[in-house]
């Protein structure tokens, strides 16, 4: 079931919720006042709605731009739906000073500041961090920026597959023949992330100090905290690891790999007892672990075309619940290289159902349970949905 509108019970279509009572919500009283577009701050600022601040975000006449991304879910943007359930939307000029007053009214009473436009640009409207956090001591403000302050990218524009490239992510992605990108927005993602997180210990902090914090978090910062094992292994050795598509660079076998029936699973190999095992029982050939070329991770690698040969003929004679049976009794980890048609009746996932102003969308359900139950999601607000009531509310 689904509440109408602000936040009640919603049903995870696995029968998690309603396992018990839910929690008081623990952000409750929280105001989060977030000038955000796109993926990186909406990220943030969603994750703290789902676990009960208020948010009030700030939109353009024309809404968020990522309202307009596409018309997947009943006309609205798959984007959108998904990162703005549990927020009002309040329609204002910040270089409007009515409406500027009207935002620092909403602040005077706020918890935490988001914003993420263009460089430079909250700080010309008088909404930058030191100004906000001057005026209002008790404030943690957050800039999401592309790459970051006080160098020669700082007024860089910043998206996400932009990052992806500068930040190395693309050069070590995809088939040997090139580059690849990520097939989601990885690098908004880890950004809101790390927001998120560093919002949750400001306020642990402001609990304990009674001050509020300035936190800064970069996409370009976001990934590259990703990308430390690629780097550190690049300059302990030398050598970037190697794009190799399906397959791990410095663990073989590990890779993706045809059945009969043309399905593709995909294994892991993590120590050399796995590695018998599956020889033994996939392979139905238990003396080849300790053969040359094969007696190590390290030989293995090296030997790679060899040895994934020699499992890619042993998969192309079986069928896909034949290798899974094989796969499940040698206890080797496996999984389907699976189409987005087959996500969605995957056994794991969870759904819940958000309303909408175009009516209920089922979403991913967020991937922490709360005592065994998911937790409710607000609705996905229309452009100034609550303009009225919360320029009432705060004077405006």
């Amino acid at each position: 079931m689904v509440q109408e509108a602000g936040r009640g019970p919603v049903t995870d279509e696995h029968g998690s919720a309603g396992a018990r009572p839910p929690k008081a919500s623990p952000l409750a009283g929280i105001t989060v006042l977030s000038l955000e577009q796109a993926v990186a701050a909406p990220y943030c600022s969603s994750r703290l709605a789902d676990a009960g601040a208020r948010v009030i975000k700030i939109e353009r006449p024309e809404g968020d731009f990522a309202r307009g991304y596409d018309a997947a879910v009943n006309g609205l943007a798959s984007y959108f739906v998904w990162l703005n359930r549990g927020k009002e939307s309040l329609v204002a000029d910040i270089k409007d000073p009515d409406d500027a007053r009207l935002l620092h009214a909403i602040l005077s009473d706020a918890d935490v500041f988001i914003q993420n436009l263009a460089p430079g640009a909250a700080a010309r409207a008088g909404f930058g961090a030191p100004n906000l956090r001057a005026r209002y001591p008790r404030l943690i403000t957050v800039d999401v920026t592309g790459y970051g302050s006080g160098h020669a990218y700082a007024q860089m524009k910043a998206y996400d597959l932009l990052v992806q490239a500068e930040s190395g992510l693309a050069e070590i992605t995809g088939h040997p023949a090139g580059p690849g990108r990520v097939g989601v927005s990885v690098c908004d993602i880890a950004c809101g992330m790390a927001a998120h997180a560093a919002v949750l210990e400001a306020l642990i902090a402001r609990e304990r100090t009674g001050e509020g914090s300035r936190l800064e978090v970069s996409l370009f910062d976001g990934m590259a905290d990703w990308m430390n094992v690629p780097l550190l292994y690049f300059e302990g050795t030398g050598r970037a690891p190697q794009r190799v598509g399906l397959a791990h660079p410095s663990i073989c076998p590990y890779g993706a790999f045809r059945t009969a029936d043309d399905s593709l699973v995909l294994i892991s190999i993590q120590n050399e007892r796995e590695w018998a095992a599956f020889c033994a029982g996939v392979l139905e050939a238990p003396d080849l672990a300790a053969r040359p070329g094969y007696e190590s991770n390290t030989v293995r690698v090296a030997n790679r075309p060899v040895v994934d040969a020699r499992v890619a003929e042993a998969f192309a004679a079986l069928t896909r619940d034949e290798a899974a049976a094989r796969l499940s009794a040698a206890r080797t980890a496996y999984g389907f290289v699976n189409a987005l048609a087959d996500l969605v009746t995957h056994p794991a996932l969870r759904r819940v159902t958000v309303e909408t102003p175009n009516g209920p969308a089922r979403i991913v359900a967020p991937p922490a349970l709360i005592d065994g139950t998911a937790r409710p999601l607000g609705s996905v607000p229309a452009i100034g949905q609550h303009d009225a009531a919360i320029r009432a509310e705060f004077g405006g």
